[in-house]
Formats: C-alpha cells, structure tokens, sequence
C-alpha cells in the first residue's frame, strides 16, 4: 500500500475504470498513463508505480524465519501432493505485488491472501490487475479468502502461519475504516500472536514509522521488534513493522 503518488509529468490522464459499491464503502479502480490506482471511498490506497515496499514486507518477514533457524523443520509438515514450507498469511491482496512475490518464492509452501472487497478480487481474475499479480492466483499453494481480516482472525479454531503479512491500512495509525483500528491494539495484537507458529513473524506495512506501535509490539509480548524503512518519491519513508512470536 502506498499513500505517496509518484512524480507526474502534469500529462497522465486519469480514467475511472470501475467503481463499485461494497460492505464497506465505495470502492474504484482508475488508470493514471500506465499505471493503475485503487481508491476506497475517497482515500487513495495504493498504485502500480512501485512495490519495492510490499516486496519488503514478504522479503523480510521470510529473512526473519531465515535469521532464527524457524524454516529448519518447517519443511517435514506434509500437506496434499507434497511436503510444505512455511505458510504466511498475507492481509491485503491489493494491486497484488505481495502476492507475486510471494508466489514466486517456492520456499513458501502454503500463502493464503485475504481480501474483503470482491471488486479487488475481480480485478486481479478478470482485470487489468492480473498483470500485476503474475499468475499467482492460479498458483497451487495459492489460497484467496473472501473476507474481512479481522473476521477471519476471530475465528477460534483458525489455522495457524509462520508468518503474518499484513496492508490492509495505511499503517497502524491511518486506518482505512474505524473498524480496523482494533488490530493494533493489545487485544487485535493477542489475536495476531495467537494466529502465529510459536517463533513466527509479523510483519505490518506502514505508510510512516510509528513508534507507539513499536511499543505496542513489545507490550503485547513480540521480540525482536524492528522497522525498516523504505525510501519514496516524496514524504517520509514507508516502513514495514516486523516482530516476532516467542517459541
């Protein structure tokens, strides 16, 4: 996700290509020259100009299980037509270049996205999108979860991953709707850790560092908080939030 638009020549002419209503508001699809932008009621998301921060929040999330030896072992868990990696649950499928990279990265053996907004979806199947997320959605360790994070988190006898990746907000403190407010708090970041293999990670993408969220992360029980930074066009950094589950 990204809140900082790239530099523009003055010259892109900007075409709404779908607009729908959803559960959660009005949400749009619009092509600025080559690149596509998501709009959910009014508020600018996201855009195809640069993933390097969504990229981010996979790439360092599997590091982090690199780093602390969790992926020694992952691979004996077995699932239908062979053995599996680690999973990771990525929030937000977005303009799909966590997705992609993920997908691509044949370490992970079970990704599942979720995303609440069916129109997002239908961009990535039937849209202009597809581009974007590179045939992943076809992908056999590939699952789509029609549905609202925070509903799919509630779920008590929910699976588990070995790493959690989320943009569904423009960072902890710039929610896109009031509800997802509750995520970053210490009763969403319980239901987080819980989602979590003991020594799993968490990674949260931001729009700016948040150093009460940081706080937040060590309250609620994480190690090894840190945040990395992800310089942009203009504006302060993205960052992507990473902690990790105690073994």
């Amino acid at each position: 996700m990204s809140t900082a638009l790239p530099e523009r020549d003055g010259s892109d002419a900007v075409v709404t290509l779908d607009r729908r209503e959803g559960p959660f508001g009005e949400v749009v699809l619009r092509q600025r020259g080559r690149h596509y932008e998501i709009i959910a009621n009014g508020c600018f998301l996201m855009d195809t100009a640069d993933g390097r921060s969504e990229r981010l929040l996979i790439q360092a999330a599997l590091d982090e299980l690199d780093r602390t030896g969790d992926q020694a072992g992952l691979g004996d868990r077995a699932r239908p037509g062979g053995p599996e990696g680690p999973a990771v649950l990525i929030g937000g499928l977005g303009v799909g270049f966590s997705l992609a990279y993920a997908a691509a990265e044949r370490r992970w053996g079970r990704i599942a996205v979720v995303e609440r907004e069916s129109a997002i979806i239908d961009w990535h199947r039937n849209g202009p999108l597809a581009a974007f997320s590179a045939g992943a959605l076809g992908d056999e360790r590939v699952e789509v979860l029609h549905t609202d994070l925070l509903e799919y988190l509630a779920v008590a006898d929910g699976a588990r991953y070995d790493a959690l990746c989320l943009d569904i907000d423009n960072g902890p403190d710039w929610t896109v709707t009031d509800s997802n407010a509750g995520l970053y708090g210490a009763d969403g970041l319980a239901v987080l850790r819980h989602r979590l293999e003991p020594g799993g990670v968490l990674a949260v993408w931001s729009a700016q560092p948040s150093p009460a969220f940081e706080e937040a992360l060590r309250a609620a029980g994480f190690l090894d908080v840190v945040t990395h930074e992800i310089p942009v066009a203009r504006g302060v950094p993205d960052v992507v939030h990473l902690a990790r589950r105690a073994r």
